[in-house]
């Protein structure tokens, strides 16, 4: 259930593990004692993509710049870069979380009231800029300066890579699509599908207003 924001089914350790509070090491050894059902997909993420993005920032010295990017994702952003944006929101408008998505706001906004961001939404969240951005370039610089900016666990390899996943690191081409390319789009109807998509903005609302 992690991927579903409207409920409380993930860690929290991000953080925690981020200033060093806390061993992963010491984490997988408390999972391995468990017989809890997630406990594959856990050590998936606490292990292999953890080691993924350390191994990404360490060998890669363009991991914090849109160049950094794999060469097919360079190649088919560049193809697309032209093309119509169905929206463009200056970095200002952004980070006010003024935009005609509420998923996309509540995203934003519950990243600056609470400096953590749901994974899944980061995903779009990263997605939706790169989208209504000028240039992928300029997409790539704001997603990582909020990131950076916001973020308990920013300035992190983990926030490095998640920034650049939705770049295309980490992932393999898909199907031809405006603006992003060859790059894994994704779509508020994919995420209403998915989950109670107008519950997560009501959560993130009654953040906004103190009520929870």
């Amino acid at each position: 259930m992690r991927n579903n924001p409207t409920l409380d089914a993930v860690s929290h350790l991000s953080p925690y593990l981020h200033f060093g509070q806390i061993s992963p090491l010491q984490i997988g050894l408390l999972a391995a004692g468990t017989d809890n059902p997630g406990r594959e997909v856990f050590f998936e993420e606490i292990l292999v993509r953890r080691e993924l993005s350390l191994n990404f920032v360490h060998y890669n010295p363009a991991y914090d710049v849109f160049e950094g990017l794999p060469p097919w994702a360079l190649k088919t952003l560049a193809a697309h870069a032209a093309d119509p944006r169905p929206a463009l929101y200056s970095r200002t408008e952004l980070e006010g979380a003024r935009t005609h998505d509420p998923y996309w706001n509540a995203a934003q906004n519950e990243m600056r009231i609470t400096g953590k961001m749901h994974g899944y939404m980061r995903m779009y969240w990263g997605k939706k800029i790169l989208e209504w951005s000028h240039t992928p370039q300029e997409a790539f610089a704001t997603a990582l300066g909020f990131n950076n900016k916001y973020e308990l666990d920013g300035r992190d390899p983990n926030g490095f890579a998640g920034v650049a996943w939705c770049f295309g690191k980490h992932d393999r081409p898909w199907g031809q699509r405006p603006v992003f390319g060859l790059v894994r789009s994704m779509t508020d109807g994919g995420l209403r599908r998915k989950f109670d998509a107008d519950g997560y903005v009501r959560n993130v609302e009654a953040l906004a207003t103190g009520r929870s």
